[in-house]
């Protein structure tokens, strides 16, 4: 039967795994019952994870600019120490594309304020500001739906 949903593609952090940078999660059980009512199924994804970063990981955040100077090869995203992380970051944008691609996904459910996931806020220069993380950017470059999910609802 679960093969007749929908599939979406969700921050794994947002479904209880333990892959945020810092160890923990962001598990939101009112998505994953919405999902479930609306006939969708979830398809979890961690794009820093993919991209080869362990668990936990130093935080991150772009370096200037923005997530699509990112993606154009005008900016990086580096770790608090300065250590730049933008290759490890852009795979796993590139591997979220992919199973979007693979598995005819249409929306995602990412979750908000990260430097990969974020919708309405990512992480500029060390501050919290107004745009897409690089994976939700690259995602909205082709055609995808992205909700911002703030995480931790039951």
């Amino acid at each position: 039967m679960s093969d007749a949903l929908e599939p979406v593609l969700v921050s794994a952090c947002l479904l209880g795994v333990e892959c945020r940078y810092d160890g923990r999660h962001n598990k939101d059980g009112v998505l994953e019952r919405e999902l479930a009512s609306r006939g969708q199924r979830a398809v979890p994804f961690c794009p820093e994870e993919s991209g080869g970063l362990p668990t936990p990981r130093p935080p991150a955040w772009i370096e200037r600019d923005s997530a699509a100077a990112v993606l154009d090869g005008h900016s990086r995203i580096v770790t608090d120490s300065g250590t730049d992380v933008t290759p490890q970051f852009r795979a796993g944008a590139d591997a979220a594309l992919a199973l979007c691609q693979l598995h005819g996904i249409r929306s995602a459910f990412l979750k908000e304020r990260s430097p990969s996931c974020g919708t309405c806020h990512t992480h500029i220069a060390g501050s919290l500001t107004p745009g897409p993380g690089l994976t939700t950017a690259l995602l909205q470059r082709h055609g995808i739906t992205v909700t911002g999910i703030a995480g931790r609802r039951e």
